[in-house]
C-alpha cells in the first residue's frame, strides 16, 4: 500500500495504491485520520487501489464517521469496478461519499 498526500486548493488529496487489507489497514487509517484532523475536506483517490478487505471497509467507515463528527468530509474518487462491486455488495455505496 502506498499513500501519497497532496494539498491542492481547498481540499486535501490522499492517493492510495495497492491493497487495503489487514496488513495495511492500521497505517491507512492513521494517515487518513491525520489528514482529516488537519484539513477537514479530504479526497481519497482510489485510482490505484486493487483490493479492499473487510479490514479496509472498517477503516473507511471509521474515517468517514470521524470526518462527519469533526465537521469535515471524506470523499472517494476513481474507484475501480472491482472495488465498487465490494462497496455495492456491502451497502457502502449508501454510506460513503462516492464521486
Amino acid at each position: 500500500m502506498t499513500v501519497i498526500q497532496n494539498a491542492g486548493g481547498k481540499t486535501y488529496v490522499v492517493a492510495l495504491a495497492g491493497r487495503i487489507d489487514t496488513i495495511t489497514a492500521h497505517q491507512v487509517k492513521s494517515d487518513i485520520l491525520s489528514a482529516i484532523d488537519e484539513h477537514r475536506e479530504v479526497i481519497l483517490d482510489f485510482g490505484k487501489v486493487e483490493y479492499v478487505s473487510s479490514a479496509g471497509l472498517r477503516v473507511l467507515l471509521i474515517t468517514h464517521k470521524h470526518a462527519q463528527a469533526s465537521g469535515g468530509r471524506q470523499t472517494l474518487r476513481n474507484i475501480s469496478p472491482e472495488v465498487m462491486e465490494v462497496f455495492a455488495m456491502t451497502g457502502f455505496t449508501d454510506v460513503l461519499n462516492i464521486e
